[in-house]
């Protein structure tokens, strides 16, 4: 499959999300009327919390800082600079449904996270691309990777998040994803360090092309069958209980 890929703001000025949100909207109308292309927008957002329509109150910030409440499912997350946001405007054939579309996201992101030297997988019943639990230093399963999306007119919207260096202190305010026993990480504190944005971008793009042309492909295996990766040892957004 080709994509009409849209690279905006990265590695330069961050992405307002309003902008970006706008952007997506109309470019969606234009996919379901058949006026544009399959169409991937990546790019870096300002610091921004969205709220996907499953999001409770205990998980939004408790100090006052804003959120988006969008029309994605999924529940709360942040955007901000060192992360990777896409928004695939792709238009799903009859056979496939959205939990399908899902797992090729996450298969795209597995796959290019392999490239870079990280091991990744899936949690069952978890969007998203983890690692595995390391019981020998106490560290939980963590999500590198997250996903909501929404399908609309047959054209998909919203997306993924890929955390490759931002700053992890933002994930301290919410309970991200709606999940307080695991944790949340990046490329950076996995390996100590992370390729640019548009390096990441350019790797993970055709693994994006290939899943999204809806043919058969191997399934990675989830985390628990996967061996703890290396790392750097520090963890984010781990909460002991729910706030």
């Amino acid at each position: 499959m080709s994509l009409d890929v849209r690279y905006l703001g990265l590695g330069g000025d961050p992405v307002d999300y309003r902008e970006a949100w706008d952007l997506q909207h109309r470019l969606h109308a234009e996919v379901v009327a058949g006026q544009a292309p399959d169409t991937l927008l990546l790019l870096e957002h300002a610091p921004v919390y969205t709220a996907g329509k499953r999001t409770e109150p205990h998980e939004r910030p408790l100090d006052g800082t804003p959120v988006i409440d969008v029309d994605r499912g999924g529940k709360i997350t942040w955007h901000g600079p060192g992360q990777l946001v896409g928004y695939p405007l792709v238009r799903l054939p009859e056979a496939f449904g959205v939990v399908d579309y899902v797992r090729r996201l996450e298969q795209a992101l597995i796959d290019a996270l392999a490239e870079v030297g990280l091991s990744t997988g899936r949690v069952p019943g978890r969007s998203g691309v983890w690692l595995a639990a390391d019981p020998s230093n106490g560290r939980p399963e963590r999500k590198v990777a997250a996903i909501g999306v929404r399908v609309a007119g047959g054209v998909t919207m919203h997306g993924f998040a890929l955390n490759a260096d931002p700053d992890m202190r933002a994930y301290d305010r919410i309970v991200p994803c709606g999940i307080a026993d695991a944790g949340v990480t990046s490329i950076t504190a996995e390996l100590g360090s992370s390729p640019a944005l548009t390096s990441l971008a350019y790797v993970l793009v055709p693994h994006l092309e290939r899943l999204l042309a809806f043919e058969p492909y191997e399934r990675t295996p989830d985390v628990a069958d996967l061996a703890p990766a290396a790392s750097s040892g520090v963890t984010y957004g781990l909460t002991a209980s729910v706030r």
